[in-house]
């Protein structure tokens, strides 16, 4: 008699890999090492190799100007899913991310000028703590499992993709160098070409990947940060749809096809090789006049205070007011813990950061131990929050 076969187990390096909060941990374990490394021996090798050139460009730009366009184009992909066919399809399913996601970035740049206000050189920073990162938020919220509702998760998703739309903005109107013309006339027309094969019906990537090729090197030449052509680029990737709205079968997408494509190699090689070549600060010589300096305290304030007054009050505007109603089952103290885990801000703060003061090393490093300060303090206090608030269940949703 044969045995029936049990079902296959899963590895401890796949069961990793599927895990929501994976992509977090490897982004927090490339920071942690890149500060191990700053404050070791190998500091100075790993400056160095950061300055090397290869060919037209250095390490640090090709990963911040080229890695990173392959980031900006899945941030591209998750919004255009998300607004044609997800979360944020519809209006009702905007009002509340939206207003949130809002009030989270301008309230920081406020905390942000408040401080800065009197320098003229520091306060072009003050969209650094505007920004959540999706990978570090939902990682920290996973580990909470059931205790707080499945609605939450998909409102700090929503919240941050359309906290991402906005940075990609803030970037592309403020932190644009003097403009090559011919250059951004080539993209111009090759964004043309896209969206002409767009409404051709085609289907296959390649054309797509090669035009996307092409308008990179124009966006970088022409004085548009060159990542904005990564978000370019996916506006005009099709996204195949079934009768009734529903999206078809994902191989038949464009869209999902390339999406599913970057889903690991973004979170699991491009992320972590930012985060390790930008966390990386010494901190010798890093006393109490660094930690509170202007810089430190506008990143710093920003990400902890202005993420928490700016999301929670707003929602709690809107919900009151009954513009949108609230998360399914989740209680106030849940609004609060997820305001606070706005206030992770690394990936999207660091590359505004490097954008805002690109040539100064100094306000580079004050910037970076902003970041991680407030992070931290803002991963900490969500999650205490969050352990605190009641598990989901008809009297959790009480209180609004």
């Amino acid at each position: 008699m044969t045995p029936s076969a049990s079902p296959a187990r899963k590895s401890l390096f796949r069961t990793f890999i599927d895990s929501e909060a994976s992509g977090g941990i490897m982004l927090m374990a490339a920071a942690a090492l890149a500060l191990i490394v700053a404050n070791s021996d190998l500091a100075e090798t790993y400056f160095a190799v950061l300055k090397a050139y290869l060919g037209p460009l250095s390490v640090s730009h090709w990963i911040n100007d080229a890695l990173m366009a392959v980031f900006f184009l899945l941030v591209g992909l998750e919004i255009k899913r998300e607004f044609v066919d997800g979360q944020l399809s519809t209006w009702p399913r905007r009002i509340l991310p939206g207003l949130g996601a809002a009030g989270g970035m301008a309230v920081p740049a406020l905390i942000f000028a408040a401080f800065n206000w009197t320098d003229p050189q520091v306060i072009r920073g003050w969209a650094i703590p505007t920004a959540t990162d999706i990978a570090f938020a939902l990682g920290v919220l996973s580990l909470f499992g059931s205790r707080v509702p499945a609605s939450l998760k998909v409102f700090l998703a929503a919240l941050a993709i359309i906290d991402d739309l906005g940075a990609v903005i803030i970037i592309a109107i403020f932190y644009t160098a003097d403009l090559q013309l011919w250059a951004l006339g080539g993209a111009a027309v090759t964004m043309f070409a896209l969206f002409g094969l767009n409404r051709s019906g085609v289907k296959y990537l390649l054309p797509y990947l090669i035009l996307g090729a092409v308008l990179w090197v124009l966006v970088l030449m022409s004085g548009v940060h060159a990542t904005i052509a990564g978000v370019a680029l996916a506006m005009t990737i099709p996204i195949v749809r079934a009768r009734g709205g529903d999206v078809d079968d994902h191989d038949a997408s464009p869209l999902h096809r390339l999406e599913h494509a970057l889903a690991r190699v973004v979170p699991f090689i491009i992320v972590p090789i930012f985060g390790f070549a930008n966390a990386g600060v010494s901190l010798e010589g890093v006393g109490l006049e660094a930690l509170t300096s202007p810089l430190t305290l506008g990143v710093a304030g920003g990400l902890v205070v202005g993420k928490l007054v700016g999301v929670y009050g707003t929602v709690r505007l809107a919900i009151g007011m009954g513009w949108a109603p609230a998360p399914f089952a989740a209680a106030p103290s849940h609004i609060l813990g997820v305001a606070l885990l706005c206030g992770i801000g690394f990936t999207m703060s660091l590359f505004i950061g490097l954008l805002a003061f690109p040539t100064d090393p100094a306000l580079q490093d004050g910037v970076k131990i902003g970041i991680l300060l407030g992070s931290l303090i803002a991963a900490i206090l969500g999650s205490i929050v969050l352990v605190l608030s009641p598990r989901p269940g008809g009297e959790a949703a009480r209180g609004f």
